[in-house]
Parts: C-alpha cells; structure tokens; sequence
C-alpha cells in the first residue's frame, strides 16, 4: 500500500517525532523533581492547577484542527492554493479564539476569588495558550515534516528546562515557572510560524467567510470531542484543586504528570506520525487500513501489557528516586492511573480508525456521552475519596471507552 520513499517518510517521521517523546519524557524527569522540591508540594499543586485550568483555552483555541487540519493538509498537499486557504482560515480561527480565551480569563481572574487570589499565576501562565496558537503542528503535521515539529519543540524545552534550573532557587521563585514556560511557548510559536512562511512557502491571503465556515464546520465534532475527553481528563487535576488542597493537588498531579508520560511515549510519536498515512491508505482501501489498524494495535498492546505491570510493581522506587522522598498520595494514585492507561493504550489506533473512516460524529459521540458521566463520577468519588477517587473515575471512564469504541469499529469492518 506504500512505495519505498512513503514508508521512509513515515519512519523518518517516526524517528523524529520518537526523538521529540524522548527528550520530552527526559526533560519532565530532571525538572518535576527539581520543582517539587525546591517550591515545596503546595506550589507545585498551585502552578498545576494553574496549568490545568489554562489547558482547556488550549483546548478552545486547537479548535480540533490537530485532527481536522492534519487532514484536509495531507490530501491537498501538491495544490499550493489550497494549502494556503486552510493555512489562513486555520489562523484567523485560532486569533479570534484566543482573545475570547483572553476574555474569559480576565473575567475569571476577577470576580472568582479563587482565581483572583492568586492572579498573577494565571495570567503569567496565558502566554501558553498564545504560545500554542502560534505554532503550526497541525501543518508540518499535514505536510509530513514533522522534523520541524521536533526541532522546535526540543530545542524549546532544552531552553525552559535551563532557565528553570536557573531561576527558581526557592518557594518565592515559584511565579518564575509560568513566565519562563509561557515566554518560551511564544517563542516555538513565532518560530514555528517562521518555518512555514520562510522556509516552506506558505502566504497569508483572508481566505473569505465561506472558507473559514468550511474549517469551522470540520472541526466540530472532533472540537466537542476533545472537550469530552478534556472534561474527565484536565478536570482531574482541576478538581483535586477545587475540592481539596494546594499540597494535595501536588502530590496527585505528580502521579498524573507520569502516567501521561508512560501513556505518550512512544505512542503519540507513532500515532501522529501513521494519522496522515492511514487517511491514504484507506483512500486506496477500507479494508487493507483496517488490517493494518488492528496488527498495529494488538502490537501496542502486547508492549503495554509488558511495561506497565513493571512500572507498576516499581512505583514506590520509582517516585522516591525521582522525587527524593517515600509520597503513599503519589505511589497509590500512579499505580491506579496505570490501569487507565493500559485501556487507553488498548484503545489508541481503533479510535484513530474513527477519524481516518470519517466517522467524527460517532467519535464525537462515544466522548459526549462518556463526560456526561464521567465529569460526574469525577466530581462524586474525589469528594468521597479524595485524590484516590480522580484516578478511579479514570480507570472506569476509558474502559467504558475502550469497551464502546470496540464494538463500534468491529461493526465498521469492511467486508
């Protein structure tokens, strides 16, 4: 289904994107710890509540285009006018939804008095939003270049990772952490935007209302989709924060920082990297793209099913010679979250068949309807049970996922 030069582009992809993970798996390990010791546990669950709340105006301003503009990018890769239309619409899209994310925040920061309390760490922390706006990834996504993606990124956080070391020295450097994160993510974004300008000859035309709606309209269900998800995934963190305390909120958003990575990586890499590839091998045929779906996920899963038991067993070491010190909060909410990231795991490449099938509604769905419970069960079992209750409500949330979108592929088999 491929010739030579189309699997090396995905491996080359691969290997890039894989580089990225890693340095990104690397980089969290040198600076988590270091930050969790030298704010202290309170501190560092205020910035990742902070965090938290800033992800869902990244989430507003991705818009679903990481999927929807990956997408139409790739199919029109050789029609440089097209390119430029989806490029812009995409943009002008982007802008308008982060001065409302401005908006809401403002708005937030002054008359919640949670928020209000302890303003300058939500506002400092904006620049990311803005940083993500800027940079492209749904382009060199697209266009298959996702070397660029890894250039930036590492480069990025090699830089936030020594400014840290060297300007947070103690608890009162604790606001350092969101203006050194957010000034770099500005300058991946510029950067970023740089690339696709200078360097692979995008230009900027107002591509018109009726090319913008175009965007908008395709982005939707995957937007409403990755609200769900958002709403049982970011609202954990988010809610241990509401409903418990700084302290406590540190030591669960430390667990939850490592489960996403052994979740990420290597997965993400390859999951982005085969998005683009899938789409035309399913153009070319329904039946070889679900074959080759299945071989890749029962390959991920058998990885799963022998790293994760082994990090599981481990955790207790694990945090306390990454952390310094014997955290039970931590150890039992990591071992927990590890459950829910085999059923994510397991479920990766079959929810990526969805999008490559065109079946966003479906997506969509599956995701609506899971928030609806799960955005609940989150809120009822961390006011029972504390941190213990966000990770329970993850592990029953995506395998109540797993279990729908299995059944909903094998009925989407081509005969």
């Amino acid at each position: 289904m491929a010739r030579p030069h189309e699997r090396r582009t995905v491996l080359q992809n691969f290997a890039s994107l894989s580089v990225l993970q890693a340095i990104t798996y690397i980089l969290p390990v040198l600076i988590l710890p270091y930050l969790f010791r030298v704010i202290g546990p309170e501190k560092f669950g205020l910035i990742a509540f902070a965090q938290a709340f800033i992800q869902y105006f990244m989430i507003l301003t991705d818009y679903g285009f990481s999927i929807s503009a990956t997408k139409e990018i790739s199919l029109c890769q050789h029609d440089r006018a097209e390119i430029n239309r989806v490029f812009s619409s995409v943009m002008i899209v982007k802008v308008i939804l982060a001065l409302v994310s401005l908006a809401i925040l403002g708005c937030a920061v002054y008359f919640i008095p949670k928020f209000r309390s302890d303003w300058p760490v939500y506002v400092f922390s904006f620049g990311a939003v803005l940083g993500n706006t800027l940079f492209p990834v749904w382009f060199f996504q697209g266009t298959e270049k996702m070397k660029h993606i890894a250039d930036i990124n590492i480069a990025g956080g090699v830089l936030t990772v020594l400014l840290l070391f060297f300007c947070v020295k103690g608890p009162r450097d604790y606001l350092m952490v969101p203006i050194i994160t957010s000034i770099v993510g500005v300058i991946t974004g510029l950067w970023g935007q740089y690339i696709a300008f200078r360097k692979m000859g995008v230009s900027f035309e107002f591509p018109g209302y009726t090319s913008i709606q175009k965007r908008v309209a395709a982005g939707w269900d995957i937007f409403v989709s990755i609200v769900a998800i958002n709403a049982y995934t970011n609202t954990r963190i988010f809610a241990v924060g509401l409903l418990t305390n700084n302290a406590i909120t540190g030591f669960y958003a430390i667990a939850d920082k490592v489960a996403g990575l052994c979740q990420t990586f290597p997965l993400m890499s390859f999951s982005q990297a085969l998005f683009p590839r899938l789409s035309r091998i399913f153009q070319k045929s329904k039946k070889r793209a679900y074959e080759f779906m299945e071989r890749i996920q029962l390959i991920t899963i058998n990885i799963s099913l022998i790293c994760l038991p082994l990090i599981f067993v481990f955790a207790e070491r694990i945090i306390k010679f990454v952390f310094g010190g014997s955290y039970p909060k931590t150890v039992l909410s990591l071992r927990l979250l590890l459950v829910a990231v085999l059923f994510a795991g397991a479920n990766a490449f079959r929810v990526q068949f969805l999008l490559v099938c065109g079946k966003t509604h479906i997506y969509s769905r599956i995701h609506v309807v899971m928030a609806m419970i799960g955005l609940p069960l989150t809120f009822l079992l961390i006011d029972s049970f504390s941190y213990v209750g966000a990770a329970v409500a993850t592990i029953v949330i995506e395998a109540g996922i797993l279990a729908i979108t299995y059944v909903t592929v094998k009925r989407l088999k081509p005969s």
